[in-house]
C-alpha cells in the first residue's frame, strides 16, 4: 500500500496529445501579432523634418497621407506620425509646394493670389461636407443668378444668415464636380473661395482666390491632382 501510495504521489498530471501543438500555435498567433504591431506602430522621430526630405506619412482621421514637408505650413507640423490636422500651400498654377520656393527665392513675397492652401483636418466627428452642401446651405440661398464662368451656376446667401456675403458657386454638369463657397469681391478684398472634400474619416478644405473661377476646370483639376498625390 505504501509503495502504490508512493507511486500515486509522484504521478504528475498527463497532457492530452494537442497540447504541444496547441502551445506551438499559441507562439505563433503572439510572434505573427508582435510582427504586425512593429511594423504598424508608429516609429518616426518626434522632431520636425527638413523642406527637402521626401514624402512623409501623417495620419489624420484614421487615414493615411503622404505629405511633402515642403508644402507644410508650419514647422511644428512637418513631422510623421499622427496628427489632428495639417496646413499645406502650393503655387499655382505650378503646384510646387510653397515652402520650398520660398526658401529657394527670398525675393518672392507670399501672395494668396499665386497659392493654393488646403488644410486637412479629422472631420470624424463633423458632418461631411456633401451633407452640408445637400441639407445645410440650401435652408439659406436666393434666388439663382448668372454664374462667373460658363458651365458654372452662382447663389447667394440670404443676408442675416450664417454665411451672409458668401455666394455658393458650383457647375452646372454635377455639383459635386465641383462646389465652392466664395466671398464676395470689395473694396482691398479680391474674395476667397473654399472647397472641401471628405477622404476616408479627413476633412480637405482648399482655399484659392476668386478671380481663378474664370478657369474653374483648371482649378478643379490640379485640386484633384493634388490630393491624389496626397492620398494615392
Amino acid at each position: 500500500m505504501a509503495h502504490i501510495s508512493q507511486a500515486r504521489t509522484g504521478r504528475r498530471p498527463g497532457h492530452g496529445p494537442l497540447f504541444v501543438p496547441f502551445l506551438l500555435f499559441l507562439a505563433f498567433i503572439c510572434i505573427a501579432g508582435g510582427y504586425i504591431g512593429y511594423v504598424l506602430w508608429p516609429r518616426w522621430p518626434g522632431g520636425p523634418v527638413s523642406l527637402e526630405a521626401p514624402e512623409i506619412p501623417i495620419v489624420i482621421g484614421g487615414d493615411m497621407f503622404n505629405i511633402p514637408p515642403a508644402a507644410i505650413r508650419r514647422a511644428v507640423q512637418r513631422k510623421p506620425g499622427t496628427q489632428e490636422r495639417i496646413d499645406l500651400a502650393y503655387l499655382w498654377p505650378s503646384l510646387t509646394p510653397a515652402e520650398l520656393a520660398a526658401k529657394q527665392d527670398t525675393t518672392t513675397s507670399a501672395d494668396p493670389n499665386e497659392r493654393l492652401f488646403l488644410t486637412i483636418a479629422d472631420g470624424r466627428d463633423a458632418m461631411a461636407p456633401e451633407s452640408r452642401i445637400e441639407s445645410i446651405y440650401p435652408r439659406y440661398l436666393a434666388q439663382p443668378a448668372n454664374g462667373p464662368a460658363e458651365g458654372l451656376s452662382l447663389r447667394a446667401f440670404r443676408d442675416g444668415t450664417p454665411y451672409q456675403g458668401e455666394d455658393l458657386i458650383a457647375s452646372d454638369a454635377e455639383a459635386s464636380e465641383f462646389t465652392a463657397r466664395c466671398s464676395r469681391t470689395g473694396v482691398g478684398n479680391t474674395g476667397m473661395c473654399l472647397l472641401e472634400r471628405r477622404i476616408g474619416g479627413a476633412d480637405v478644405t482648399v482655399r484659392f482666390s476668386r478671380d481663378w473661377l474664370a478657369g474653374w476646370k483648371n482649378v478643379r483639376d490640379g485640386i484633384n491632382r493634388v490630393l491624389a498625390r496626397l492620398h494615392p
